[in-house]
């Protein structure tokens, strides 16, 4: 049974925010700029609203104007990454005028905090949401305690709210309900001296249902309340969770359409007067360029950002003024038009905490609504060269002292990084390989093994995270490659079904978003990119050690356990026989890395050769 119900769920006591934000008034007068301003949806007026702008405050300050500026403030894809990610998982792209760019170390939550803070002074009106993936595919410091170091961040963030993602059900409704609403670990019990008191913001999960009960498993929506200010927000995930997410996470769960959610909770808040909405999706789109700043409005409206986003957001409800996104990591702040053909604001902030967007919604007090034509949205990059928030460093410091003696053991030496990054990838090679070792000593008819590209979180780099040393991998650093705790699986299938199995890769749920499986030496192919659906898999260029894959022989193959179940789009890797269960995938990196490197042969990166991409 899932853990909490709309009935069980109760709201938390809020505590007081930000009410040192407030700025002090100044004794004057309204100018006639000030009161014409009063008639512009692009332009808060004074009274309220003129202490978010800096401006002198007169003595009509009691009675507002018209249309007041609000601040959104909203990330997404945290993953629990309260360290600075290392390598490329840190850093943005950002393009410069001259049509050049470069790159830029971002992410941390200290330096997200200290961001966030410093964007909320003189916004005495100011919101901060999430999309989802709070948790889950998190680094050692987070997911070694299943993941409360993160919640304990969010809630020292002033964070509003969150929908949930398809990570927040890794570990199942139960899990998720107990971050919701605190409580130590049923099975590993509790990790300090206080009780985990759980997430101050709810997680709102609206299509989300309980198979039994039809009703969503937390709350569908939330609404925001500033004196006569009122905001709601709806939260989704995507559809396809239990596509890529293991079926015990999801067992007794439905998901159920994203914009026909929407839209039915839009229409629920209207007739509860709340009429100015913002939904939180996890779900996203893919721009034409990968850096944050990218106008992906400059072809035309919508035209920059392709992907599931698109189609959602041309479905939901024009009475939804603005979609906070998340799920494919990707940066953008666009315009899509709504069913009605207008803009319509939708944003992500990339992934990790590199990235956070500030969005201006101007409300209009005598509708209850906000002036679309006056929403302003734009990515701003989490640098390192700010201060530390020190709550923050102290919250890293205590969790990462718990995590130490397990976290700073080397399980092997590296030569160079390993990046994850590619169609085929080093790091994917290394963990097939990995799985391939693990899999011959467990049964010595092992022929191969299969990694999902999307069960790799990050790259091992050469350069010491901390105090290792250069070239060192600690089991943090491994863990924090491979975080899910999949078993490594063995099972038997023909020739055949592995040659349809390598199709479903660019065919079916895939087709529009190919996953690449990374493969284990000895196994190669080519993909070409110039044909369309399953034929971009060639099947006469099939090969094990040299030969073509016979149809109607059988071959041992070793997955994880979530390709095992047929995860990520792989039905046919679901109907595997034979099975045999070995111990989790992490260990299987572990000993190969032992095995096969030392501090003076250290492991080089693998040449990532194994696929033939035609484009």
């Amino acid at each position: 049974m899932p853990a909490t119900s709309p009935a069980q769920h109760q709201n938390h006591p809020r505590r007081r925010r930000r009410t040192n934000r407030l700025l002090a008034t100044a004794a004057g007068v309204l100018t006639v700029g000030a009161l014409a301003a009063a008639a512009l949806p692009g332009s808060a007026t004074a009274g309220e609203n003129s202490g978010s702008r800096g401006e002198p405050r007169g003595h009509h300050h009691d009675r507002p104007g018209r249309y007041q500026d609000v601040q959104l403030l909203s990330f997404n894809d945290l993953h629990g990454n309260l360290e600075p990610p290392a390598g490329s998982s840190g850093r943005v792209t950002e393009l410069q005028p001259d049509g050049t760019t470069k790159t830029i170390d971002a992410g941390g939550v200290e330096y997200l905090a200290t961001h966030l803070r410093e964007a909320r002074k003189g916004n005495r009106y100011s919101i901060t949401a999430a999309g989802g993936d709070m948790v889950g595919a998190s680094p050692l410091i987070s997911g070694l305690f299943h993941d409360e170091p993160t919640i304990e961040a969010l809630n020292r963030l002033d964070l509003d709210v969150t929908s949930v993602g398809n990570h927040e059900f890794d570990e199942g409704a139960r899990e998720l309900g107990r971050l919701q609403n605190g409580g130590c670990h049923p099975v590993d019990g509790c990790y300090t001296d206080k009780r985990f008191k759980g997430a101050d913001f709810p997680y709102l999960a609206a299509n989300v249902l309980d198979e039994k009960t039809e009703k969503p498993l937390l709350k569908p929506y939330w609404v925001w309340k500033q004196r006569d200010v009122k905001v709601g927000f709806i939260g989704v995930t995507l559809e396809g969770t239990p596509d890529i997410v293991s079926a015990e996470g999801v067992k007794g769960l439905s998901f159920k359409d994203e914009a026909e959610t929407i839209n039915k909770y839009a229409r629920e808040l209207r007739r509860k007067g709340v009429k100015s909405i913002v939904a939180l999706i996890h779900e996203g789109g893919f721009p034409a360029s990968s850096s944050y700043n990218y106008d992906c409005d400059s072809p035309g409206a919508g035209d920059g950002i392709s992907g599931p986003i698109a189609d959602i957001a041309k479905s939901v409800t024009p009475d939804v003024d603005a979609l906070v996104t998340g799920h494919t990591h990707a940066a953008y702040a666009c315009t899509i038009p709504d069913p009605s053909g207008k803009p319509r604001t939708v944003t992500s902030a990339a992934s990790f905490g590199r990235l956070y967007t500030d969005t201006t919604l101007t409300y209009d007090r005598r509708t209850g609504d906000i002036a679309r034509t006056a929403v302003k949205s734009a990515n701003h990059v989490v640098t390192r060269d700010v201060p530390k928030a020190p709550d923050m460093t102290r919250l890293i410091d205590r969790w990462n002292t718990l995590a130490a003696p397990i976290g700073n053991r080397p399980i092997g030496y590296i030569s160079g990084d390993i990046v994850r990054d590619g169609t085929e990838s080093p790091l994917g090679d290394l963990i097939a390989d990995a799985q391939l070792a693990y899999g011959k000593a467990l049964d010595a008819e092992t022929d191969l093994a299969l990694m999902n590209p999307g069960g790799i979180r990050a790259s091992l780099t050469h350069a010491a995270g901390g105090g290792e040393g250069d070239g060192v991998v600690t089991y943090a650093e491994g863990f924090t490659v491979q975080p899910f705790a999949n078993t490594v699986n063995l099972q038997d299938f023909t020739g055949a079904q592995l040659i349809q199995a390598l199709k479903e890769q660019v065919s079916g749920p895939n087709e529009a978003a190919p996953k690449i499986l990374q493969i284990s030496s000895g196994l190669t192919y080519t993909l070409d990119l110039t044909k369309t659906g399953a034929d971009r898999v060639v099947t006469d260029s099939i090969r094990l050690d040299g030969s073509a894959i016979d149809p109607a022989a059988t071959y041992r193959v070793a997955t994880n356990s979530f390709l095992a179940g047929g995860g990520d789009g792989f039905p046919t890797l679901g109907q595997g026989t034979n099975d045999l269960v070995g111990e989790d995938d992490l260990t299987a990196l572990e000993q190969y890395l032992t095995a096969n490197s030392s501090a003076t042969t250290p492991l080089a990166p693998p040449a990532a050769d194994r696929i033939t991409i035609v484009q």
